[in-house]
């Protein structure tokens, strides 16, 4: 069994800063990359930013700049700056892991989602 969870979402003025974190827990044995996904009302889910085992992250171009995803241990972070009224959406993290049963068994798993929310 699998979790993530997802905490840091909130309502914030254009121009602020939200920080987002999701822990995975459970029979994990191996995590290969963390990432964080946002779905907006009437729009199709899209990737924010997702970091590698090693480091190497990647980040839509919308987010480019004034979006930072980091990873420590078993949990993954998005620092969000400059925020605009266009990234409201519910932000759901996202993990690709091997979890320990009898055998190894690699998945892709979700959160439950955050909502963030940017206006004035």
């Amino acid at each position: 069994q699998v979790q993530l969870v997802e905490s840091g979402g909130g309502w914030m003025q254009p121009g602020g800063s939200l920080r987002l974190s999701c822990a995975a827990s459970g029979s994990i044995f191996r995590i290969y990359a963390m990432g964080w996904y946002r779905q907006a009302p009437g729009k199709q889910r899209e990737l924010v930013a997702a970091i590698t085992s090693l480091g190497t992250t990647n980040y839509a171009d919308s987010v480019k700049g004034r979006f930072t995803i980091s990873r420590r241990k078993n949990t993954v972070y998005l620092q969000m700056n400059s925020l605009k009224p266009e990234d409201t959406a519910v932000y759901y993290c996202n993990a690709d892991l091997v979890v320990i049963t009898d055998t190894p068994v690699a998945g892709n798993y979700w959160g439950q989602g955050t909502q963030v929310t940017v206006s004035s």
